[in-house]
């Protein structure tokens, strides 16, 4: 009721954008959709909203158009600092972020997760858990699948597992999952956030509407995560691969939940994903479906059958010998961390996009000390910011290429036979593509046309 008859601006029209915008049409609102962008810029994107009772102001300057509005709804793109959102805020319209209306507007149980580094693992992994157990499930969000697109689809039986970015959470007000969890923080967004501090703080806005009866789960071994506990009225659940916790943790080399009263899922070997990472994934998840009461047997049976996501350490292709592996979700240097401590053979890393002026310097170390690290392609904006750090650190073995298609070529030439490959570029891709989806479709076309 809230939205009938309300002028409602939404301010971004990618994915997001434009399923809220046909949420809040369908709520009775009366909705005026804005991007920079023109219509002919946009394309195909705004197929869905042709036909609905929608004001189109694309190209318009958003601030001229808030003045003449009840509320704001912005998509994750945009910031908080915007002047059209500041601007809403002087002149006390409401501004909310589009995971907020799905929220409100949505009757299915809500569980969140947040974190630098693992979150579209783990909220898939999660999600697979439900959909075993029998739940009608809905996976969304960062992930990829808007809320908005099914809020007013899912019962109050069925599940959201919704993946949130900290992006997201700086617009939320009443959102409030039942289970969420904080996977780790490492030093990513310091364009959007500007400290870590603010980053961090964006993050831990996923538990600030929780109450006592619900569950945030927290990784132990992170001492960023692991303090939050005391800052939550939630009741805190942690998860370690290095301690016995109240919670998930590794006992002789399985995979236990609970101190009391330990409750065995499944040995360590069995969990399908490979890497220490993964298993980090994989005890954040069955923290968070113990508490969701999935039964044992169900999150046993998945863990031993997930196969991972795509574009996350993702094989692609061997050709003449060398494997190629597609990791454009890499987007930070902590990920890239993960990607290149996955690897058991000899290995030419594709590096470089747009810029988020991050610390290159341990990834450069990390690469000198793997034993599997022997060549670097670096390509894109961000060159002038890592190569400075490889020299430091004494890599030496790199080549420069401007042209994606070329980076790759040029890293097959570089690795023997029985190598890898790896594309994990520790950046954004705004450089070159439009997400990193786009970045890793590209990669698989390319080895899928390599003779």
């Amino acid at each position: 009721m809230r939205f009938i008859g309300k002028k409602i601006l939404v301010i971004g029209m990618a994915r997001s954008g434009v399923a809220v915008a046909s949420l809040l049409s369908r709520h009775g609102a009366n909705v005026i959709i804005n991007d920079r962008k023109t219509e002919k810029e946009l394309g195909s994107a705004l197929d869905e909203l042709k036909g609905l009772n929608i004001e189109w102001r694309l190209g318009d300057d958003p601030v001229e158009l808030v003045e003449h509005v009840d509320g704001v709804v912005i998509s994750p793109g945009v910031p908080i600092t915007a002047p059209a959102v500041k601007r809403a805020q002087e002149l006390d319209i409401p501004v909310e972020g589009e995971i907020e209306v799905a929220y409100r507007l949505s009757r299915g149980r809500v569980v969140g997760i947040t974190g630098t580094n693992g979150k579209t693992t783990t909220t898939t992994l999660i999600s697979e858990m439900f959909k075993n157990q029998g739940k009608t499930t809905y996976t969304v969000g960062n992930i990829g699948f808007p809320f908005s697109a099914i809020a007013d689809k899912a019962t109050p039986d069925d599940v959201i597992v919704c993946e949130v970015s900290s992006f997201q959470l700086e617009s939320i007000d009443k959102f409030r999952p039942t289970i969420s969890a904080i996977l780790n923080i490492s030093e990513d967004h310091l364009t959007r956030h500007g400290t870590m501090e603010e980053y961090i703080r964006m993050k831990k806005r996923i538990f600030e509407n929780q109450r006592h009866d619900d569950v945030c789960v927290l990784n132990y071994d992170d001492p960023v995560t692991r303090a939050m506990a005391k800052d939550m009225i939630a009741q805190p659940v942690f998860f370690s691969r290095k301690e016995t916790v109240e919670g998930a943790y590794v006992k002789d080399g399985r995979i236990v939940y609970g101190v009391e009263y330990p409750r065995d899922i499944c040995a360590v070997e069995d969990v399908y994903i490979p890497g220490p990472h993964n298993l980090e994934n994989a005890l954040a998840a069955v923290a968070m479906a113990v508490n969701a009461e999935i039964p044992v047997d169900v999150i046993r049976h998945t863990l031993k059958t997930f196969k991972g996501v795509e574009h996350r350490i993702e094989f692609v292709r061997e050709v003449r010998g060398v494997r190629f592996i597609n990791d454009s979700k890499g987007t930070n240097v902590d990920s890239t961390l993960k990607a290149i401590a996955t690897m058991d053979r000899p290995t030419t890393i594709i590096l470089g996009g747009s810029t988020k002026h991050s610390d290159y310097a341990p990834l450069a170390k990390a690469m000198v000390e793997s034993p599997y690290i022997e060549g670097a392609v670096v390509i894109g904006a961000t060159t002038p910011e890592i190569t400075p750090a490889l020299d430091a650190a004494g890599f030496t073995d790199y080549r420069l290429e401007t042209d994606f298609k070329q980076a790759v070529v040029a890293a097959q030439s570089m690795t023997r036979r029985g190598g890898n490959v790896l594309l994990s570029p520790a950046c954004a891709s705004f450089d070159m593509f439009s997400c990193f989806e786009e970045r890793g479709d590209t990669f698989k076309q390319i080895v899928n046309e390599l003779q």
